[in-house]
């Protein structure tokens, strides 16, 4: 199984990006991971949030295959625990599933098409973190998931 981080725009902040390489490069001991960016959307101020979620919902669509297994990362979805993240993440592993997408939309969240699309949703917390942040939080959970399901010491009960 492949897993694919998906982001909507780039990582702006020096330490956001040195966090996610951190964990990109441990990862790799794990699983195959790509990260991906869609860029941002051009001339966005002079488009309406409806519009903007939508065009981001078209080039989110145009990566994912009908036999890949979608995730958004959405605050109002499921939450959780690190331990039940990683039974998650192991199941879908068992299932066969080619590719495993977890998607970080825009800053006004999925358009109804990737609502419609989308396998699972997951929030990391009730809390509501700004897109750059999630990404450095969702793969640190990610890599944790990993040591869990490897019984490693990076997760202490």
């Amino acid at each position: 199984m492949k897993i694919i981080f998906l982001t909507v725009g780039k990582t702006d902040t020096d330490y956001l990006k040195k966090g996610i390489s951190i964990y990109e490069g441990r990862l790799k001991h794990y699983i195959q991971l790509e990260i991906r960016t869609i860029p941002d959307i051009k001339n966005a101020k002079n488009l309406t949030f409806q519009q903007q979620k939508e065009k981001e919902g078209d080039l989110i669509l145009k990566q994912i295959n009908t036999s890949d297994y979608l995730v958004l990362l959405d605050e109002n979805s499921k939450e959780y625990s690190s331990v039940e993240f990683s039974k998650f993440i192991q199941k879908k592993m068992l299932s066969g599933i080619k590719n495993l997408f977890f998607v970080v939309g825009g800053p006004y969240g999925f358009s109804t098409e990737v609502y419609a699309r989308a396998n699972s949703k997951i929030a990391l917390s009730k809390m509501t973190f700004s897109h750059q942040m999630v990404r450095l939080i969702f793969i640190e959970q990610l890599y944790r998931a990993f040591t869990i399901l490897k019984n490693e010491p990076y997760h202490h009960v």
